[in-house]
């Protein structure tokens, strides 16, 4: 248990994850930005992220990891 809403007990019981395809580097992020890839780095300690392509909205990605939650914890949708 990680706490209690109203009396209700409440815990995490699943975890699930889901990122775009898209990998953006720090080097493809310079040729738009005045930056470079060992300033982010040195001052973040980012190399990359994730990026939605066009078209792939937010469900895209939080359906799948709210199914891999659910099969996690075990339990069903409903």
């Amino acid at each position: 248990m990680i706490g209690s809403a109203n009396g209700v007990r409440i815990g995490i019981t699943g975890l699930g994850v889901h990122v775009p395809d898209r990998v953006v580097t720090n080097d493809e992020l310079a040729q738009y930005v005045d930056t470079t890839d060992e300033w982010i780095q040195e001052r973040t300690g980012i190399r990359e992220r994730r990026m939605a392509n066009k078209g792939e909205a937010l469900t895209d990605i939080a359906l799948p990891a709210a199914r891999a939650a659910l099969a996690d914890a075990g339990v069903a949708a409903s």
